[in-house]
């Protein structure tokens, strides 16, 4: 069975994955990755069309240059992508995204599984913690980047302002602000960094623990050893 302190600091590695794994499900069901504001010319005046939207679907809501609106749709992210480019970082950000999710998944596994036994020689020892806990961090930072790429570079908003209106001519303009879906993945990064924190302190001690055990015998007298 494990010690105490080892339960308590591996149950506290285990909420902080789990915590991950709940964010990480937050950030692929809302539409709140990101505010754009997308301006066209269009027949006898400029309209201005605002999307909130995120992976799977958003909303769209239409202006007139006086600011009157004009309407407001829901839409599904997908049925407005035509663009290769477009759609092909759309799925692989949710790609990265479920890898992500898995990986948070085994790493609450692991730890779940050190709080209560001890399988230090194997994979599923601190080694496998360490590792699920990074690959996750990696592909959220993956996601973090292949996103505003979309936006920025393959004009995401643009394209699906267009799905939403089809009398809109010349480009004049985009805005874009991103929102708590997109953010709140730096937490997952921070969830993920404060576990391998806790299991490299747990792992660290344990290690100079038995150093200290050891050096008794290193240092006594030669004769003393012999006896």
């Amino acid at each position: 069975m494990p010690s105490r302190k080892k339960t308590s600091m591996f149950a506290s590695a285990f909420c902080t994955c789990v915590s991950s794994f709940v964010v990480i499900c937050v950030v692929l069901a809302t539409p709140q990755w990101v505010s754009s504001e997308v301006r066209f010319s269009s027949i006898g005046s400029n309209v201005t069309i605002s999307l909130r939207y995120g992976l799977f679907r958003g909303t769209c809501e239409q202006f007139v240059e006086a600011g009157l609106q004009v309407s407001k749709t829901n839409f599904q992210v997908a049925d407005f992508l035509s663009s290769p480019g477009c759609r092909g970082l759309i799925v692989a950000t949710i790609v990265v995204l479920v890898l992500a999710l898995l990986s948070s998944l085994l790493s609450s596994g692991f730890t779940c599984t050190n709080a209560v036994s001890n399988p230090y020689q194997t994979f599923l020892g601190p080694v496998g913690v360490y590792t699920w806990n990074s690959v996750c961090g990696v592909l959220i930072l993956i996601a973090m980047i292949l996103f505003p790429v979309n936006v920025e570079g393959n004009s995401l908003s643009e394209e699906l302002a267009k799905g939403c209106s089809t009398s809109l001519q010349n480009h004049l303009g985009s805005k874009h602000s991103y929102g708590y879906s997109y953010w709140i993945m730096l937490l997952v990064i921070f969830l993920n960094s404060a576990s391998l924190i806790i299991i490299y302190f747990y792992d660290h001690a344990r290690y100079s623990k038995k150093k200290e055990q050891e050096r008794p015998i290193e240092n006594a007298p030669k004769d003393v050893i012999l006896f």
